[in-house]
């Protein structure tokens, strides 16, 4: 499920205000929905702003474009010399700590547009699977929206986390994993939910599509930043759980790049950690399908037909891992990436590689972030700068290149990421 919208009938965004979603109202499905149906843009601002108003009365405040900064210290690191560059996008200072809480406000405005025009239904449950940073962003935007949560959970979830999610109201359920059970018991309680008729509030686009939408708005406030500063950007480091972010990323540029505001789409190189690897996996074997050497950019039409058969055989490429995960990095141990194919797709018309670092690897790179951003991001948050440190240290990466990473998640004391 993707959204479609009609970009060559669209200008790039130029409105300053501070609210991404205010900001780059035209680029989402809802606010097309919502005027082909007669609202006065006005209307669909006073949405967004009563609701942001309501996550502020949750949360201690609502959205705002989140800094983007230069890096000088991971740039030395990685062998980027004066020509290059690091960007390093913050958004620990998010609501509810994370980038998560872009992807579900995006599907909220979805629900309340079709709920104002007949379209659904505000008594359905919202639910998700997940154990930390999603769960407490869907939490957050749930009680803001005054709606139903249902969140599941595995055995190992935090209690500090469970107990603020249940302070802000959700119903939790814990999911054990099963002997001989393939995939996250969580996530296979939440597909029993939709089943039931509760809406998928998941950062999982192939439950619902518009979350991917929502979490594009950070790229898109990378390509502003970029643009204000006088610099381009070669490569896009992102890590990888179930998909969400790197999916979300690789949309925005797409759109920044149809709509002129960027010349070219950035490089797409993916995190996952040795405790699970499903991308990676899954991208290597259509590399060896396709004979094509890793790092390189591919024909369209070769990627397209590639994903089509993907699509349909999909247990040939992505499985879930066949072993429960661990690492530090707890959220991006999902055991599928859900969004593979979106984000496949973009590594191959990229020439981005899937990377897989280890435990050292991943301790190192958060420590290396702190000290050079006093950022204070979990080893999750950071292990894009992981990945960034491999490709330097493989040497696929130019001292000329200018490459951005995002750190997502404040640590807090007790941590479970996803």
């Amino acid at each position: 499920m993707a959204r479609g919208i009609d970009l060559a009938r669209l200008e790039a965004p130029a409105d300053p205000d501070p609210n991404p979603f205010v900001r780059y109202r035209a680029l989402f499905h809802a606010y097309h929905v919502a005027r082909a149906a007669g609202w006065a843009d006005a209307r669909y601002v006073d949405l967004v702003r009563e609701l942001d108003d309501a996550i502020a009365a949750v949360d201690g405040h609502g959205f705002r474009v989140t800094p983007l900064v230069r890096a000088p210290g991971i740039a030395r690191a990685a062998g980027l010399g004066a020509g290059g560059a690091a960007w390093v996008k913050d958004e620990t200072g998010n609501v509810a700590g994370s980038h998560k809480a872009r992807h579900l406000f995006g599907i909220l405005l979805e629900l309340r547009v079709a709920e104002a025009l007949g379209d659904g239904d505000p008594a359905a449950p919202l639910a998700i699977a997940s154990c930390g940073n999603a769960a407490l962003a869907a939490a957050v935007v749930a009680r803001a929206a005054d709606r139903e949560l249902r969140v599941f959970v595995p055995e190992v979830a935090d209690t500090a986390v469970l107990a603020r999610l249940r302070e802000l109201g959700a119903a939790v359920t814990t999911c054990p994993r099963r002997p001989g059970q393939a995939g996250d018991p969580s996530y296979l309680r939440l597909a029993d939910a939709i089943a039931g008729g509760a809406v998928p509030f998941t950062c999982q686009g192939p439950d619902n599509g518009l979350a991917i939408e929502g979490g594009a708005t950070l790229a898109w406030e990378i390509v502003d930043g970029l643009r204000a500063s006088g610099a381009g950007l070669d490569r896009v480091v992102v890590q990888v759980g179930g998909g969400a972010l790197a999916s979300a990323i690789a949309l925005g540029f797409d759109d920044a790049a149809a709509l002129g505001a960027i010349d070219a789409v950035p490089r797409l190189d993916t995190v996952q950690t040795e405790g699970a690897w499903p991308l990676a996996r899954a991208h290597a074997h259509l590399l060896e399908e396709l004979g094509a050497e890793p790092g390189t950019a591919l024909d369209p039409a070769l990627v397209h037909d590639a994903l089509r058969h993907a699509a349909t055989h999909r247990s040939r490429y992505m499985r879930p891992w066949e072993t429960e995960p661990a690492s530090v990095a707890h959220g991006i141990l999902d055991d599928e990436t859900y969004d593979w194919l979106a984000v496949v797709r973009a590594m191959l018309l990229t020439g981005g590689r899937a990377l897989v670092v280890d435990e050292p690897a991943l301790l190192k790179a958060n420590a290396l972030a702190r000290a050079a951003t006093g950022i204070d991001a979990d080893e999750t948050g950071t292990a894009g700068v992981a990945g960034l440190l491999a490709l330097a240290a493989a040497g696929h990466l130019s001292p000329t290149e200018s490459v951005a990473v995002v750190l997502s998640g404040v640590r807090r004391s007790h941590e479970a990421q996803e």
